[in-house]
């Protein structure tokens, strides 16, 4: 479980594809006190270390991604050199400070434009039809694991969900979003009330 605010960013020194796909992850988490089987967020999707350690005074910890993973994930995602949005395990008495976050990506958006507005940016992003009834004005939606506020949503011709976010300059600064640009795939996961909501929904109408 995570919360969708990152703590650090990640840069994939090499993947190799061994069956999975094996991921090395440079980062700037001390890797003495995260012990091997727990779980990071790595750009929105739950990761288990594997393997770590220190090389030169740099950490790094090691993961698998499975077929469906890379499946189910953004294009590029996993290529070397891909920085990536990290955040550890949420703890028992952590500061919930974004919403719930599981770490399971939903599906694949699309940036259709990045557009500075004072010091903010605002970032219009077309998720997939299948996540469209999920997207509400003022709920959350975890984009590349930043948990952000939907400023308005509009429905397309082709089914897709068309929404707005604002990024102020706190988060542009400290993760990833700073490189989105229209045509780039981000991973999406949607608000986990939504999902529920919209399950109860379709219980009733039988």
């Amino acid at each position: 479980m995570f919360t969708g605010i990152v703590t650090d960013i990640g840069t994939i020194t090499t993947a190799e594809q061994r069956g999975d796909l094996r991921l090395v992850i440079r980062c700037g988490y001390d890797m003495g006190g995260v012990d091997l089987g727990a779980s990071i967020a790595c750009s929105g999707c739950c990761l288990t270390v594997v393997d770590k350690g220190s090389n030169g005074g740099v950490d790094w910890f090691a993961v698998d991604a499975s077929g469906e993973t890379a499946s189910k994930t953004a294009s590029g995602m996993w290529s070397e050199g891909r920085r990536l949005n990290l955040e550890r395990a949420l703890k028992v008495g952590d500061e919930l400070g974004g919403h719930i976050v599981t770490g399971h990506v939903d599906g694949v958006g699309e940036v259709l434009s990045v557009e500075p507005v004072g010091d903010s940016h605002k970032v219009t992003i077309a998720a997939p039809a299948t996540l469209a009834p999920y997207i509400a004005e003022k709920g959350s939606i975890t984009v590349d694991g930043v948990s952000l506020t939907v400023n308005d949503v509009t429905d397309a011709a082709d089914g897709r969900a068309h929404f707005t976010l604002n990024i102020i300059p706190h988060t542009w600064d400290v993760t990833t979003l700073a490189e989105l640009v229209a045509g780039r795939a981000v991973n999406l996961e949607i608000d986990v009330l939504a999902r529920y909501l919209k399950r109860m929904e379709a219980v009733r109408a039988r």
